[in-house]
């Protein structure tokens, strides 16, 4: 098992100090205001002696950008930008070697199962990696775990037993804290190859990375608590990068009771999040839901509670069904002109005129479509207007 790190861990090195010598990195322009973390997650689960399955994937803060397939047996780029600064011959060096990790890797902790006191059924997870901070240094990091327990951690240029994790983990780190070699690499990998390389990610993913994507909020009602009581939903949807505020407030006062669900991804990778607040029927004066959010520039969102329904997709809704009528009535009028044209081909009637007229800039029929057109574009403003008023 050790001869395996040994040799993953070289060739990372050895591909960070390549990376390095071919690119320059501006670390304080490619970190973005939130500080990202750069982690690889690694799970195998061990049925017995002989079955066991592995995991891998590599994420950039709430992003996936790596993923091992089982399948194909190879690495998989999950973003466009996934290859940060690392070449083709790199990367394809660093799957040889993955390779050779995921397959070594389960025959030798079952060699070690015994003396380390792994009972079947179990499993074993690895999250390691390094978070650029603006403006300071990164900080790495190195834990183990098993059957979802802490189990041990690198700390430093050493292994450590997490707290509390008993005479399993201090054997564990005993047998690892041998091999000096072995502990020089995992350093340098967390120290040098790790922040370069979630560097170099940072400034290919910049774009994506940095989306400004603002909310869309409405209110709703939920199942009632209870007698006399009403649920207020404040739904926030839409919105990029993840971090949001989200509150109930009467005037200036933020309302402790306010409850929020989890954070929850949409398929187009912006989130959601819902925030309830339960209230007696009659106190609901005053009500609202306030959102701040990157995108906003400092102009939060907030929608006043109106009785179970947000004001805005009311007027919304109101906006398309006028402008829909107003279509409607145009090609009536436009399909009476035509009859009338047909009826009496020989008797113009300014009334009636045909489609020819009706285009030419200079005739009556024209001059009314124009104020037509000017007299929805002006309702479609105002509505606009209003709209923004209320958001």
């Amino acid at each position: 098992m050790l001869f395996l790190f040994l040799l993953l861990f070289k060739a990372l090195v050895w591909t960070g100090e390549s990376t390095a010598a071919s690119q320059t990195l501006e670390w304080h322009h490619s970190t973005p205001a939130e500080p990202l973390t750069f982690r690889i997650v690694h799970i195998t689960s061990f049925a017995n002696h002989s079955w066991e399955h592995t995991q891998l994937s590599a994420w950039l803060g709430e992003l996936q950008t790596h993923a091992w397939d089982n399948v194909s047996d190879t690495i998989r780029f999950e973003k466009p930008w996934s290859h940060g600064y690392f070449s083709k011959e790199q990367w394809k060096k660093l799957q040889a070697l993955f390779q050779l990790f995921i397959h070594g890797f389960p025959r030798e902790v079952q060699n070690f199962a015994s003396q380390f006191q792994f009972d079947y059924p179990f499993v074993l997870q690895i999250s390691s990696g390094c978070t650029m901070q603006p403006g300071k240094a990164y900080k790495s990091f190195l834990n183990g775990a098993y059957q979802g327990l802490d189990l041990l951690s690198f700390q430093g240029s050493s292994w450590e037993p997490a707290p509390g994790s008993g005479r399993r983990a201090q054997n564990v780190c005993r047998v690892l804290n041998q091999y000096l070699i072995v502990k020089e690499i995992v350093h340098s990998l967390l120290s040098d190859t790790c922040p370069r390389f979630l560097a170099g990610l940072l400034e290919a993913g910049k774009s994506e990375l940095e989306r400004q994507v603002k909310p869309e909020v409405w209110l709703s009602s939920g199942p009632s608590p209870g007698p006399g009581h009403l649920r207020l939903v404040c739904h926030v949807s839409g919105f990029h990068p993840k971090p949001v505020w989200v509150m109930w407030m009467r005037g200036d006062q933020e309302q402790a009771g306010t409850r929020h669900s989890d954070i929850l991804p949409n398929a187009d990778e912006t989130w959601y999040l819902r925030a309830t607040l339960d209230v007696a029927a009659g106190q609901t004066a005053g009500l609202s839901c306030r959102v701040k959010h990157s995108s906003l520039g400092g102009h939060d969102i907030v929608i006043h509670w109106a009785g179970g329904h947000s004001l805005l997709p009311t007027l919304m809704c109101l906006t398309v069904v006028v402008a829909l009528a107003m279509v409607i009535l145009q090609a009536c009028w436009r399909k009476q002109s035509s009859n009338k044209s047909i009826l009496s081909p020989y008797m113009p009637n300014s009334a009636f005129p045909t489609e020819a007229k009706a285009q030419d800039p200079k005739s009556p029929a024209h001059q009314l479509y124009l104020a037509q057109e000017s007299w929805i574009k002006a309702r479609i403003r105002m509505w606009k207007i209003s709209l923004n008023q209320w958001w």
